[in-house]
């Protein structure tokens, strides 16, 4: 039989749709089922709780934050500089604690006034060791002058006694030659001593010459050692804040000690170095003098001739102008020159006057800058600190904050009045953030709130223990007990313009199970704790309330229950 006749048989076609059925209805009830899951999957997600019924103990809440019932704030008298500050926020001080330390006068103000006082010394004393007007070159000239006339005089007069015997002219060219050695290291011993004196470094100058000079350098170096020694000590000690009136004594001991010996010492240098000069100038005289006559007496061997009379006497005249030319400049210059020192010893008169003048004022910026102590007046804990080191403090106005302990702190929580009627004064509350479980908060006043139109009620609460000033404290306070039917999580009250309800959770049977749906349950709430509400209404112990859920849901809304 072939396939066409095949299909054509009654038989295998029922056979055919036969099979065709069971195929559609094996596929109908797999989407069924599938529809199913999928729609499952699609509903919000929930959490229950059972309704229960017992005890619950309703709480009134608040915070609020601590404050003291009395404070005290500790001013400064006048501008004063703060220098350091002993306390800091929150720190317990005793009665005639030191708090803080102020003076008058910054240390930064003192310490510039010393260095310009310092200044003003050493110009000073630079002043008084300027050296006094040097002639030396003009007496060197004049002294060179008299000796070419006495030479030329002493040629004139030779030729004039016809000159002696040649043994007589020996004899004396012989002893200039000794004197002119003699003097020349004289002048070498003075030139020496007198570099010593002006460098202050003696290893190089002549003992016999420098008398008691190394003895009163050595005791001025020892007394400027000591007063900068004392003046370090001094220093320190006034900027750490330290009491320095026991040192001044000593400190202006030593340098007035420092003074005398440096005065001594400048005034023996001056005197021994003018000795020195006029010895070194005569000596340099004399060598001008001896070199010039055995020089003569040398040329006249070497020449075999002399000069005639007329010549000589000339020659002295002329030597004699000289002279008295370089004598009259140098009379003229040191006319000009006592002017100018007299305007010079105003100068430093000035610098005397204007050094002296700012030790005064250094002096009295010491004793201003002596360091006052300011003490607690009570006993209590610092609130505020408004100072900082380095500012300066203004009359009257609060350079710290004490709370005074022993007075007592307060707290104050404003609640709903509804809520207030509910506690009673003397009830004490529970503080939630007490960590350290060391303080007690009272119920001892119950006032109206201050804010115009508030029907809101202010707690006051009296605390005790170990109290931070400006602390924030979460105050709990229990209003009484009571045994109710039905008590639910306060996560599963809601409310809204119809007032507050709750979600119970009904469930209807289906071919394919059970369907799970949410019912709006109008509630009143009878009282309430951190965790649970007593409600009254259409609900029971036992009923499945909703907690939480994926979506938003309303009531009638198909839903599905969390797996567990």
């Amino acid at each position: 039989m072939n396939e066409e006749n095949q299909v054509r048989d009654p038989k295998r076609r029922r056979e055919i749709i036969k099979t065709i059925l069971i195929i559609f209805l094996a596929a109908l009830l797999v989407l069924t089922f599938c529809s199913n899951t999928i729609m499952n999957k699609s509903l919000p997600e929930i959490s229950t709780e059972r309704v229960s019924s017992g005890k619950l103990t309703e709480r009134v809440r608040g915070s609020g934050m601590v404050i003291s019932n009395q404070t005290y704030d500790v001013t400064v008298d006048g501008n004063k500089t703060v220098d350091t500050i002993m306390v800091k926020t929150g720190k317990e001080v005793k009665k005639d604690d030191v708090l803080f330390t102020v003076s008058k006068t910054s240390s930064d103000t003192l310490a510039a006034e010393e260095a310009t006082l310092a200044e003003l010394d050493l110009a000073y004393q630079k002043a008084l060791l300027a050296p006094p007007a040097d002639y030396s070159t003009e007496d060197q000239s004049i002294k060179n002058a008299r000796a070419d006339l006495n030479a030329a005089i002493a040629r004139r007069d030779a030729a004039i006694a016809s000159q002696g015997s040649a043994q007589a002219e020996k004899a004396a060219y012989d002893q200039n030659k000794a004197d002119l050695s003699y003097q020349t290291k004289l002048q070498g011993k003075l030139s020496a001593t007198i570099a010593a004196i002006d460098s202050d470094e003696y290893s190089a100058a002549a003992p016999e010459y420098t008398g008691a000079l190394v003895e009163l350098h050595t005791k001025a170096a020892e007394a400027e050692a000591d007063y900068n020694a004392a003046f370090e000590v001094y220093s320190q000690i006034l900027a750490e804040g330290g009491d320095v009136s026991a040192l001044q004594a000593d400190l202006d001991r030593k340098q007035s000690a420092r003074d005398s010996a440096r005065d001594q010492y400048d005034n023996e240098k001056f005197s021994v170095r003018a000795g020195l000069v006029d010895q070194l100038s005569e000596a340099e005289s004399q060598i001008d003098w001896l070199t010039a006559a055995t020089a003569e007496y040398e040329s006249g061997l070497a020449a075999g001739e002399g000069s005639s009379l007329d010549a000589l006497e000339a020659d002295v005249l002329l030597k004699q102008q000289s002279l008295e030319t370089l004598i009259t400049e140098l009379n003229k210059t040191k006319t000009e020159n006592s002017n100018q020192s007299k305007l010079n010893d105003l100068d430093l008169q000035a610098a005397k006057q204007a050094a002296d003048k700012q030790r005064e004022k250094v002096e009295k910026l010491k004793k201003e800058s002596e360091v006052t102590e300011i003490k607690a007046k009570y006993s209590g804990v610092v609130s505020a600190v408004n100072i900082k080191p380095g500012e300066e403090t203004v009359p009257d106005m609060p350079a710290l904050t004490i709370d005074i302990s022993e007075e007592g702190y307060t707290l104050e929580v404003t609640v709903d009045a509804e809520k207030a009627k509910k506690v009673k004064t003397g009830a004490e509350a529970e503080i939630i953030n007490n960590w350290y479980g060391d303080m007690q908060a009272v119920l001892s006043e119950i006032k109206s709130d201050t804010v115009a139109g508030s029907r809101n009620k202010r707690l006051i609460f009296s605390i005790t223990g170990t109290v931070e000033p400006n602390a924030y404290l979460e105050v709990s306070i229990p209003c009484g007990s009571g045994n109710y039917d039905a008590i639910v999580p306060n996560s599963a009250v809601h409310e809204d313009t119809k007032g507050k309800f709750v979600l119970t959770v009904t469930s209807k049977s289906s071919p394919l199970g059970n369907r799970y749906y949410a019912e709006r349950v109008d509630v009143e709430v009878l009282a309430k704790d951190e965790l649970s509400s007593a409600v009254s209404g259409a609900i029971y112990s036992g009923d499945h309330v909703i907690t939480t859920s994926s979506s938003n849901i309303k009531p009638g809304s198909q839903v599905r229950m969390k797996d567990n």
